[in-house]
């Protein structure tokens, strides 16, 4: 029986990768169950505690907009999202986009629209 693509997420445990919550495991056991004796499965690994390059692709260029709109430079844009969305290291300097998670990157990305509608700027 053909199944549809199914996505699952993996911790590493003591060398080893295991499903990361029990959903995710009764899913693989699931998927691995329905399989067909000499089924062949693609398996694609991509780091998901980083964010994605679609996600900072698209905070920059809505910077990049509302720095026109408001007359401010990109840097100065781009640390007042990272304020709002509390974006900071350890030592309290700002984090780069390119070191946060994608749950910090979606954060900065909705404050990043709440900006642009009090602005006057709404972004899409």
């Amino acid at each position: 029986m053909k199944q549809l693509p199914t996505s699952i997420f993996l911790k590493k445990e003591d060398g080893k990768l295991v499903p990361k919550s029990v959903q995710d495991k009764i899913m693989l056991k699931h998927y691995v169950d329905n399989m067909e004796e000499g089924s062949i499965v693609k398996v694609t690994y991509e780091d998901y505690s980083l964010g994605s390059y679609a996600q900072i692709s698209k905070l920059q260029a809505s910077i990049r907009e509302i720095s026109n709109y408001l007359g401010y430079s990109i840097d100065e844009v781009k640390n007042i999202v990272k304020h709002k969305a509390n974006l900071y290291t350890e030592d309290g300097n700002l984090k780069s986009f390119a070191d946060c998670s994608k749950e910090e990157l979606s954060q900065a990305i909705e404050c990043l629209m709440k900006l642009g509608d009090q602005v006057g700027f709404p972004l899409e």
